[in-house]
């Protein structure tokens, strides 16, 4: 993985967190300073896409560099699937697993959310060369859309957060690479399925599942099959980009779940 915009700050025991489109590592800001007071925050630009065991496969490459033997790990938004996909590939690397603001492949229990159909940009991202070629020269207009689709009552971010989403989003190779996250989604809905379905494997590690606006409460839906000890949120009046739109409530919840001791910890 390309350390280029790599987070790594705070000491204690690693937690990794990984990050959405149109997001960058600059989404942590606001809950960053307060978990680098009892961990070693580990945050990668995952603005270049792909499938979610090779995105999975790239985080512990990247844990390997940094000489981290286990970690826990926060995904929100494409940054759930690779981080679902890594613990249950690699469950000895996991030590606690987040999910936020995302669905899980095909797994049952978001029927109700996708009834009519999955939001329509996924389908638009997925056409090869499709979205980079109308968007070139309107990043800003576009990536501003889900800033304010994304936060409670369209409020949007903070005008330097915005300016860094944009900037790391501007020019059709940048596009481009942002979007493999969506032309990949078959492939890893197939991975997915794999290990959870086909194989029966399961997350023994503790896992919370945090649900906002829209997604709400069917990612918690799809984990409850596949996790032995889940803990389930759900957080009123914030919208998608949940450590943008509500990091105190976010951090009252997180920072306990990964400070309970567990299983292996010394």
């Amino acid at each position: 993985m390309n350390r280029e915009g790599l987070v790594d700050t705070g000491t204690g025991p690693a937690v990794v967190l990984l990050h959405g489109f149109p997001h960058t590592p600059r989404l942590w800001d606001a809950v960053l300073p307060r978990l680098a007071q009892t961990h070693r925050v580990i945050a990668p630009n995952l603005v270049a896409g792909g499938d979610g065991l090779a995105l999975a496969a790239a985080v512990a490459d990247l844990l390997d560099g940094l000489g981290i033997d286990r970690a826990d790990v926060v995904g929100i938004d494409a940054g759930a699937p690779p981080s679902f996909l890594l613990a249950l590939s690699r469950p000895e690397r996991v030590r606690r697993l987040v999910l936020m603001e995302s669905l899980l492949g095909r797994l049952p229990g978001a029927e109700s959310f996708l009834a009519n159909g999955p939001p329509w940009w996924f389908g638009f991202h997925q056409a090869p060369g499709l979205a980079e070629t109308v968007l070139e020269g309107h990043e800003r207009e576009y990536i501003e859309w889900f800033l304010r689709a994304g936060t409670h009552g369209g409020r949007g971010v903070a005008p330097e957060i915005r300016h860094a989403f944009v900037s790391a989003y501007t020019g059709r190779a940048a596009l481009a690479s942002a979007f493999a996250h969506y032309r990949a989604l078959p492939v890893t809905a197939a991975q997915i399925a794999s290990l959870a379905v086909e194989q029966g494997r399961r997350l023994s590690m503790p896992v919370l599942a945090i649900g906002a606006h829209p997604i709400g409460p069917a990612l918690a839906a799809q984990l409850r099959p596949v996790a032995s000890q889940l803990t389930e949120v759900q957080l009123e009046n914030c919208g998608h980009i949940i450590p943008l739109d509500a990091p105190g409530p976010l951090l009252e919840v997180l920072v306990p779940f990964l400070l309970t001791p567990g299983p292996g910890d010394s």
